[in-house]
């Protein structure tokens, strides 16, 4: 999804790619399973592809996505109670530890 949101390629072309990030030691990607990986996407309406030639061009279905998004911001108030208390207590663990670390000086400044 990511190199088709850079624009619309060719199979042979997502392979070729893929093969490059990938040839840090792991193994490479062969086109049929780069052609079920498409597939999938496109039954699943975010990925559109359209015939030239003999090729068969790939591309980001951008209705799919925005189905994609509506769908996951009905989630995204329910995470919006604990991230806002995970802030807040992050932000008390902060406050204490600075607290405790003037206390310390001045404790230090105290005892020299």
């Amino acid at each position: 999804m990511e190199l088709l949101g850079e624009g619309e390629r060719p199979a042979g072309a997502i392979v070729g790619a893929l093969n490059g990030l990938l040839s840090g030691g792991r193994g490479a990607i062969s086109q049929p399973a780069v052609s079920q990986h498409l597939k999938v996407l496109r039954e699943a309406g975010l990925v559109t592809v359209r015939a030239e030639g003999t090729r068969r061009i790939y591309g980001v279905d951008d209705a799919g996505l925005d189905r994609v998004r509506a769908w996951l911001e009905r989630f995204a108030d329910g995470f919006a109670g604990p991230l806002d208390a995970l802030e807040t207590e992050l932000a008390r663990g902060k406050r204490e530890r600075r607290l405790q670390a003037q206390a310390e000086t001045r404790r230090r400044r105290g005892a020299a």
